[in-house]
């Protein structure tokens, strides 16, 4: 068995950012930036008001008001000394202006304006650049967010250059296995992995595919690889082991598969394996609904995000105090199904690798080092968010 830092690297190794592609603003909140978006403009493109109220032309106690400012509606002429216009918010400052004297220091009857004796003294223009200049860019390789979308807008960029969504397809494989929905026998379970495992990878941006339930027959493991040929990743579900039933590693090599790794020392998720099917990365999660889930966490997302040209890390770990001990660890790094409330982490009562109420439940997995000792309330321990 190898370790699960090894595993990781193993099938980060295996991880090809997917090519790219153009798509509209409004598709692009969540998508990895591939190139960058750089400014067609300055913003604001002019002297710009930053309140209502008069914008005047040098020092004085009274100026005469020569007209109006609008946003979109900018006053014609030049301003010389003792002259005004009124100006509101987002509005080209005149030429000849000097600052803009908000209007609750304003006195005005007519077309003259007296100022406060205590009006305030700040100029309130925003200078043409001031939030970006032509040529600034947002940086590729980032995933980017509804204030990204915003930035790229302004900066006069329709559209944006990103990482194609990577394809995976998911294949569950074994005879007790039927889908939601559909009458099982009194021998058969519903098939659940497939459908947590897709939600999962669209979380991180994937397109996923749940093919037909593979039977544990060569001829329909076969198939469903077949049926898989045009995806970025498959991943199967089940079958990984050493039983006489579980037949995906022995099918997989039949095909040709480059096997990188089988087994590993992680609790729950041991009997997990990875390599190349042709050029697709190949990935066989265990059977058990919390191991395959565990293991998505621990190695799809951060495989998915790496095919999307992010980082090739592992997820960020936090740290957290307990709230009730827990016993020493075995041989195998162990992620515990914890609930995380404020700074503190309490691990479940019950880390059987079937319950799926259990993980349902929890939104953090708590990490424990293979021997780990004993820890008692108020130690500080690794976990991750879930």
């Amino acid at each position: 068995m190898i370790s699960v830092d090894e595993a990781l690297g193993h099938i980060l190794n295996l991880a090809s950012p997917t090519d790219t592609e153009k798509v509209p603003l409004r598709q692009a909140c969540g998508r990895v930036l591939a190139e960058p978006v750089v400014a067609t403009r300055n913003q604001p493109p002019f002297r710009a008001s930053v309140m209502d109220g008069y914008a005047v032309a040098g020092d004085a106690d009274h100026y005469r008001v020569m007209g109006e400012a609008a946003a979109g509606h900018s006053y014609p002429g030049t301003l010389t000394q003792g002259e005004c216009v009124r100006i509101f918010t987002g509005a080209v400052i005149p030429s000849g202006a000097t600052r803009v004297v908000i209007q609750e220091d304003v006195h005005r009857e007519n077309d003259r304006i007296t100022l406060s004796d205590d009006a305030d003294s700040s100029r309130y223009i925003r200078e043409i650049g001031a939030d970006f200049k032509v040529g600034d860019k947002v940086l590729a390789n980032a995933r980017l967010t509804p204030s990204d979308v915003a930035l790229a807008a302004s900066m006069n960029v329709p559209q944006v250059t990103v990482y194609r969504r990577p394809q995976v397809a998911f294949i569950a494989t074994g005879d007790e296995l039927v889908m939601p929905g559909e009458a099982p026998h009194d021998d058969q379970i519903m098939a659940s992995n497939n459908f947590g495992l897709a939600a999962l990878v669209e979380q991180e941006g994937a397109q996923a595919r749940v093919l037909p339930i593979a039977r544990d027959q060569a001829s329909s493991l076969t198939a469903s690889f077949e049926l898989a040929a045009s995806a970025d990743l498959v991943v199967t579900i089940g079958g990984a082991s050493v039983g006489d039933h579980d037949i995906v590693g022995q099918v997989a090599a039949d095909l040709g598969m480059e096997r990188a790794f089988y087994k590993i020392a992680m609790r729950p998720g041991k009997p997990l394996m990875a390599g190349k099917l042709g050029r697709i990365p190949l990935v066989g999660l265990p059977g058990n609904p919390v191991s395959s889930m565990v293991c998505g966490h621990i190695f799809l997302r951060p495989m998915v995000r790496a095919m999307q040209g992010l980082a090739r890390a592992a997820l960020p770990r936090h740290q957290a105090i307990l709230s009730a001990p827990i016993g020493p660890n075995g041989p195998r790094q162990h992620f515990m199904r914890a609930r995380l409330d404020g700074d503190f982490i309490t691990a479940a009562e019950r880390q059987d690798s079937s319950l799926l109420s259990v993980l349902s439940a929890a939104n953090a997995l708590l990490i424990r080092a293979p021997h780990d000792a004993a820890r008692e309330t108020g130690e500080t321990v690794d976990f991750i968010h879930l």
